[in-house]
């Protein structure tokens, strides 16, 4: 495949090496409480952790369910694992807590230049990224994926390694509620793949073509995990009342503003 590398311009773009370091040493000290609290509150079980290399910068890529997906990614992957945080958890205790233990803030509205220069230091670090491809809490089934997870493999080399997350949320609650006590949370890792490295200009057509195929086997992963934790998937979040009613508002202001 032809890479079309421009000559006088450096093929290992993006640059990280006057990044600061990530911070570890709280993530270090809290993991091992955050993994007891999520053992003591619901009954967890990870299936296919032998899927995750010993070494080396890997990718996980997970399906999104409900607000506890990104603790019990971190906390209970054997391996010290970063993860990509939506931008709006880092403000008060929980983003200082973020902060403080190397997560990367993330802009989910449009492509995010440091987000991506931080993501790409932690596995050219040789490093465990976490990402969840759909970029929201949804039903699960992975319908759709962002670029970002195929972007990165192709940028590091790194394999990614499919995680189906089941049971962080219960059919019928709101994409912001935990599931009741002591109901069972799964983590199912799947068989690493390989996107093929690729040097800059990374062509927006094959990040896309990619993606699909990173949506793909995430999604047949996320099908086949159902069977082996005999949990299914839960279905959308619950819209809560007022959320409805928004939409309903902006639905009737725009056909206002065009009636005008």
């Amino acid at each position: 495949m032809e890479t079309g590398v421009i000559q006088g311009v450096s093929p290992d773009l993006p640059h990280t090496d006057r990044l600061p370091a990530p911070k570890e040493w709280v993530l270090r000290l809290t993991r091992p409480l955050l993994r007891l609290g999520l053992r003591l509150g619901w009954r967890v079980k990870v299936h296919g952790a032998r899927y995750i290399p010993r070494s080396g910068p890997v990718i996980l890529a997970a399906n999104h369910i409900g607000l506890l997906d990104g603790p019990a990614l971190v906390a209970l992957t054997r391996r010290l694992t970063f993860a990509m945080v939506k931008r709006e958890a880092f403000s008060g205790p929980v983003g200082q807590f973020l902060f403080h233990g190397g997560q990367i803030s993330l802009n989910r509205r449009e492509i995010d230049p440091q987000a991506i220069r931080r993501a790409v230091q932690v596995l050219r670090a040789g490093k465990m990224l976490a990402v969840f491809p759909e970029g929201v809490r949804s039903g699960g089934e992975v319908a759709w994926a962002k670029g970002g997870a195929a972007y990165l493999a192709m940028v590091s080399g790194a394999p990614i390694v499919p995680v189906a997350i089941l049971g962080t949320r219960e059919p019928g609650q709101h994409k912001n509620q935990v599931p009741r006590l002591r109901r069972p949370i799964h983590l199912v890792y799947g068989e690493p793949f390989d996107v093929p490295r690729s040097p800059w200009p990374r062509r927006k057509a094959v990040v896309a073509d990619w993606t699909e195929v990173v949506r793909k086997r995430l999604a047949d992963h996320v099908a086949t995990a159902q069977d082996v934790a005999r949990l299914p998937l839960p279905g959308p979040p619950k819209i809560k009342a007022r959320t409805i009613q928004r939409v309903v508002e902006s639905s009737q202001q725009a056909q206002e503003s065009k009636a005008k």
